[in-house]
Order: C-alpha cells, then sequence, then structure tokens
C-alpha cells in the first residue's frame, strides 16, 4: 500500500502545473494547477492514454485542432496520438486531476 497527501508535495513550478501523487509502476496520476493565461502546450503520447477530469474552472480543451469550452466536472479521455492541450484563457485557477496510463514517462511528443 501507498499514501501520500497532497499538500505534502509540490507543484512543478512552485504554486501551479503538474503535481504527481502516484508514478508507476503501472500509472500515473496527479493535479494540475494552471492560473489564468497559463497552459499545458501542445502534445501527445505515442502509447500513453490520458484522462482530465476537470475539477474547478471552464478553460479550453484543445484535440487534434477541435476547441472544446470545459464545464466542471467534465472528464476527457484521450487515445494515444490525439494532439492535446489545456488553456487557461479564463479569469480564475484552473484544477485538473490527470491520470495517465502505461506509466511510461518519456511517452510525450511536443506537437
Amino acid at each position: 500500500m501507498q499514501v501520500v497527501n497532497e499538500h505534502d508535495l509540490e507543484f512543478r513550478h512552485g504554486d501551479w502545473g503538474p503535481k504527481y501523487l502516484f508514478r508507476g509502476p503501472g500509472y500515473e496520476w496527479g493535479v494540475i494547477v494552471f492560473h489564468p493565461g497559463q497552459q499545458l502546450g501542445a502534445h501527445k503520447h505515442a502509447q500513453v492514454e490520458e484522462t482530465f477530469y476537470f475539477e474547478q474552472g471552464t478553460p479550453l480543451m484543445i484535440v487534434d485542432g477541435q476547441q472544446h469550452r470545459v464545464r466542471e466536472g467534465d472528464a476527457f479521455k484521450l487515445e494515444p496520438g490525439e494532439v492535446h492541450d489545456i488553456v487557461n484563457d479564463t479569469d480564475g485557477d484552473v484544477r485538473i486531476i490527470f491520470i495517465k496510463c502505461p506509466y511510461l514517462p518519456d511517452d510525450k511528443i511536443s506537437a
């Protein structure tokens, strides 16, 4: 068994970006926070399936060039090869839970 508390962990960029709660061996998952004007950066994965659950905020989710206005409570399941980006073009913070499976930390391909 493994137990973590999110509040004991750091975001990649101080108070924003991804924060991994679990990494490997089968999957990874964590939390992402974007402040107004921040974004994920367009990318895809060769083998990894990625799911995003939007807990707070209404950013733009862009998948293969198609824009989707997120509603709180939305979940997006992305297949390998789908180019995706999340853009916080709103005035408030965005909070997202993400799951990536399988655990392949070097599978990200910039688009």
